[in-house]
């Protein structure tokens, strides 16, 4: 079911907002000070393409550098990815096919806007990572 729920994805909004974090990263890599950004925008990347079966945790070891970093990350690159997962999502609601996905882009909304401190872990073991 993961399987086809990723593809429907993937036609729909996926493959928009891969290349989207992309984009960011790309921009983000290009200063030595960004590239710990631009990194964090790959792994989102993949995780905004194929997003069934896994999920986001908090790390409990990121510190008072990763809250920096996502006030950071909020004013260089969150907001206009996290207006991009909005509106995605409001599109994909308009059809009763499209809620599930566009609940799902919501949410990504928060991952979007503060994703340092946070790790991308398997649905089956969210907590293996603690």
């Amino acid at each position: 079911m993961k399987t086809i729920l990723n593809i429907i994805w993937l036609i729909l909004s996926g493959i928009w907002l891969f290349l989207g974090y992309l984009l960011a990263g790309v921009l983000l890599c290009i200063t030595i000070i960004g590239i710990p950004f631009g990194i964090a925008a790959f792994r989102i990347a993949v995780y905004a393409l194929w997003p069934f079966g896994y999920t986001t945790v908090e790390r409990h070891d990121a510190g008072a550098a990763s809250c920096i970093g996502n006030v950071l990350w909020l004013v260089l690159a969150g907001w206009w990815l996290a207006l991009s997962h909005i509106a995605t999502g409001i599109v994909l609601c308009v059809t009763i096919i499209g809620i599930p996905f566009g609940i799902a882009n919501f949410k990504m909304v928060p991952l979007a806007l503060l994703p340092l401190g946070r790790e991308i872990v398997p649905t089956d073991a969210p907590f293996a990572a603690r």
